[in-house]
């Protein structure tokens, strides 16, 4: 059973920082592309970084300078190290895992408010 949770969100002021973790079971991280997504209330669900299995990364232009996605492979665990947040960044984060042949998966999400 695959399984991926996340955990690190919360309530941050504007221009502070959080690192969220994604903590996978059931697959190996180093073989799968993950990645991290963002839903904001109201708004549809957006990519917001990713790293392929050979570990080269994207950004959404909206956090590049700003987000940095990275993985342990030795915890099976990935993380998204957010920096200079901004009230705009409010939203549910899932952690992403996608393989063409094993099949794609999602965690259950995790919140983080951006307000003073």
């Amino acid at each position: 059973q695959v399984q991926l949770v996340e955990s690190g969100g919360g309530l941050v002021q504007p221009g502070g920082s959080l690192r969220l973790s994604c903590a996978a079971s059931g697959i190996i991280v180093s073989l799968y592309g993950m990645g991290w997504h963002r839903q904001a209330p109201g708004k549809q669900r957006e990519l917001v970084a990713s790293m392929a299995w050979g570990g080269s990364t994207n950004y959404a232009d909206s956090v590049k300078g700003r987000f940095t996605i990275s993985r342990d492979n030795a915890r099976n665990t990935v993380y998204l190290q957010m920096s200079s947040l901004k009230p705009e960044d409010t939203a549910v984060y899932y952690c992403t895992a996608q393989h063409k042949v094993r099949g794609n998966y999602w965690g259950q999400g995790t919140q983080v408010i951006v307000s003073s």
